[in-house]
């Protein structure tokens, strides 16, 4: 989940979002108190962490009244909380708790497969998602479908190339400079024919990967796979991995890569929220669409 690339702005999204949701009838807003209420947290962003009032109002489309009241109750169970002399709002301790509950009650693994179960079907393909532990590239989750009879088949200890694999192709274009230079600078392996260990050849395939989101590998980690990747954001935006799907060559068309592309995209953004993370701020935007 890129450099000089479309901005990726969250806040202008959920303000879209609002427009549609807060739908009206006769002026009245037609979503339930405890809806609205919900709603108007995801107002929230690493953008704007604080909002007044006014802001608040003018972005859900709500009175001020109804917003007061809302955010009051909010307030009332620790969700918001004022701060400053501005007494602006922001996002209280009750999620701390919330979030530490969910994180040790549904594992990072179990999140993963839920949602590469769910690409697997989508894509009639292999769909798994790459952790970085240490300074490797390391399998976490994968799902096969039964669309086919042959299928790329994934081991649990794998690791990774980021040389030759598109999952770390991906990580390379989004993880920060050191640890690019770092692992550029070790020997890189040539697992296969078509496998690239020039750094330099590898470097010039980055830019293109930040601009569309998505990273393609071709027979780099094994011969006759053709592979699709997304990177994967922590709560600090930064890379910890990968989403990607893998076919066979003989099986690969344009109208396949089309869906690979689009929903290797779609769900690595989905991912990365279940996840707690956040897209960095020069990601491509949510809506884009590729066709090839």
């Amino acid at each position: 989940m890129p450099e000089s690339v479309n901005t990726f702005n969250r806040s202008t999204i959920l303000e879209r979002t609002h427009a549609r949701h807060l739908a009206t009838n006769n002026g009245k807003p037609t979503l339930g108190t405890t809806s609205k209420a919900l709603s108007l947290l995801h107002l929230f962003s690493r953008k704007t962490p604080e909002l007044g009032l006014s802001d608040i109002a003018r972005k859900s489309g709500l009175n001020k009244a109804t917003v007061y009241r809302l955010m009051s109750e909010m307030a009332s169970h620790g969700f918001v909380e004022q701060t400053g002399m501005s007494r602006e709002y922001r996002l209280g301790p009750a999620f701390l708790r919330l979030a530490a509950l969910r994180e040790h009650n549904v594992p990072m693994k179990e999140m993963a497969m839920a949602v590469l179960s769910e690409v697997a079907r989508n894509t009639g393909e292999t769909a798994h998602m790459s952790l970085l532990q240490g300074d490797v590239l390391a399998m976490l989750a994968y799902s096969y479908s039964d669309a086919h009879g042959t299928s790329v088949h994934m081991e649990d200890a794998d690791t990774l190339t980021f040389h030759g694999t598109s999952s770390g192709l991906a990580f390379l274009a989004f993880c920060d400079d050191e640890q690019r230079t770092k692992i550029l600078s070790s020997k890189l392996e040539k697992r296969t024919p078509q496998t690239i260990v020039d750094p330099d050849q590898v470097r010039e395939l980055l830019p293109d990967i930040r601009n569309t989101g998505i990273s393609v590998a071709v027979g780099g980690f094994e011969e006759d796979v053709f592979s699709h990747a997304t990177p994967i954001f922590d709560a600090n935006a930064s890379c910890i991995g990968a989403l990607a799907v893998a076919a066979p060559v003989t099986r690969m068309t344009d109208d396949l890569r089309t869906l690979i592309r689009n929903e290797v995209l779609s769900q690595g953004r989905r991912l990365t929220r279940l996840l707690g993370g956040f897209l960095p701020e020069r990601f491509p935007e949510p809506d884009e669409r590729i066709d090839t």
